[in-house]
């Protein structure tokens, strides 16, 4: 078939990569490796690189221990930013110092975070956190709701730091809004852990906006692993309320039904289509008090 590349959906050890490139004779990646390249190259502030960084490292961390070619594809090209600059032979000595200085840089993010959500708190302004699968239009939805212009693409992970701004959209009451980093199925442990700064943001939330693709074949699918990260993160207790995004691309006569069935609203973020009534679902789930939102089972 020409390929010159194979990427394995599990995660493979150190001996497997070796062995099937030497079968097959192409480069051999797997998952978590090519996950962890695409968030190497949409990290572009300081701390979404340390973060990313951070991942990559404890991810070649207990692969150290295996000298094997088939390590050298970490380098260069798929799989192969960031730490991958190193040495080949950098020791374990020096990437565990190397991740201790990590772990201090983003402990002190962490503080400044800290600081800034008291300040939030202290405000009794409402805070709305957007959650959901990568690339289901969030920094769009952001952006329509507090007319800000956060750089939009549609590619996975383009938002790897959260985003707080104030909701201007309709001209109510205030309201906090932020972004953050998109899930996906199986979301690399070592991911979940560099990005525990980044998803603190939505503990200080009062409600969960569940942003749902429903143009994706797998949506139901996807709110299953959305709501699975949640509930990993200690946040099932939160107020979600879902929304079915992107309702221009779809057949729209099966949506009253899915609506129903999720206790979900549906817009079209791009054409500006359904925010007035998402505006009044988000006002009457932060005015419900302590009464959680229910998804379906």
């Amino acid at each position: 078939m020409g390929a010159d590349l194979l990427v394995f959906d599990e995660e493979l050890t150190p001996g497997q990569i070796k062995n099937i490139s030497g079968i097959t004779e192409l480069k051999v990646i797997d998952r978590n490796q090519l996950i962890l390249d695409i968030f190497a190259g949409r990290a572009n502030t300081t701390e979404s690189r340390i973060q990313v960084e951070l991942a990559q490292l404890r991810y070649i961390m207990p692969r150290l221990t295996e000298k094997s070619t088939a390590f050298s594809r970490l380098m260069g090209g798929i799989g192969g930013r960031g730490p991958g600059e190193q040495k080949l032979e950098v020791d374990r000595r020096r990437v565990r110092d190397r991740i201790s200085f990590l772990e201090r840089r983003l402990k002190q993010i962490r503080k400044v975070r800290d600081k800034k959500r008291q300040r939030r708190r202290a405000s009794l302004i409402p805070i709305v956190s957007i959650v959901g699968y990568t690339n289901s239009g969030k920094s769009t939805l952001l952006n329509l709701l507090t007319k800000s212009k956060v750089e939009v693409e549609d590619k996975p992970f383009s938002t790897l730091n959260p985003t707080t701004r104030i909701m201007k959209y309709p001209e109510r009451k205030k309201i906090i809004l932020t972004d953050t980093v998109g899930f996906i199925t199986h979301l690399p442990e070592v991911l979940l852990r560099a990005f525990m700064a980044t998803l603190e943001e939505l503990e200080d939330a009062h409600l969960l906006l569940h942003l749902v693709d429903i143009s994706a074949p797998d949506f139901e699918d996807r709110i299953e692993s959305v709501e699975g990260v949640i509930n990993s993160l200690g946040l099932s207790h939160k107020k979600r309320l879902i929304v079915f995004n992107k309702i221009d691309k779809v057949d729209r006569t099966f949506i009253p039904n899915v609506e129903r069935r999720y206790n979900a609203v549906s817009i079209s973020a791009s054409k500006k289509e359904g925010i007035d009534p998402l505006v009044a679902a988000v006002e009457e789930a932060l005015e419900a008090g302590n009464n959680v939102i229910s998804t379906a089972n």
